[in-house]
């Protein structure tokens, strides 16, 4: 069952910029770990980084540490990912999901967003 719309995705210039919003009008984020993943062609999905109902935060995937940060407005129930200094090899479906096991598993998930970044 999909209980997100992630939005922002879009097709973007090496270098450029994309910040990836989730809001959820279902679950509560201050009560459940969002993660964002991504799934490129032809490979698996991998997880990006979660930030828990405390507002702590864990990377999956160092690799993007450094250009992609995540971010939560309680406010409007939105989990957010800053997406900078984007590379060709970002390129993929971006997905949100929300885990009410610390991030353990992930049962809800988003349709996803395509990312597109141009050499």
């Amino acid at each position: 069952e999909v209980l997100f719309v992630e939005s922002g995705g879009g097709l973007v210039q090496a270098g450029g910029s994309l910040r990836l919003s989730c809001p959820s009008h279902v679950f509560r984020y201050d009560e459940y770990t969002v993660g964002w993943f991504r799934q490129a062609p032809g490979k698996e999905r991998e997880g990006i980084v979660c930030i828990n109902k405390r507002e702590r935060i864990s990377w999956y995937n160092a690799s993007v540490q450094g250009r992609f940060t995540i971010s939560r407005d309680n406010a409007k129930n939105t989990v957010y990912l800053q997406m900078n200094s984007l590379k060709p090899e970002d390129t993929a479906v971006y997905y949100c999901a929300a885990s009410g096991g610390g991030g353990t598993t992930y049962s809800y998930w988003g349709q996803g967003t395509q990312v597109t970044v141009s050499s």
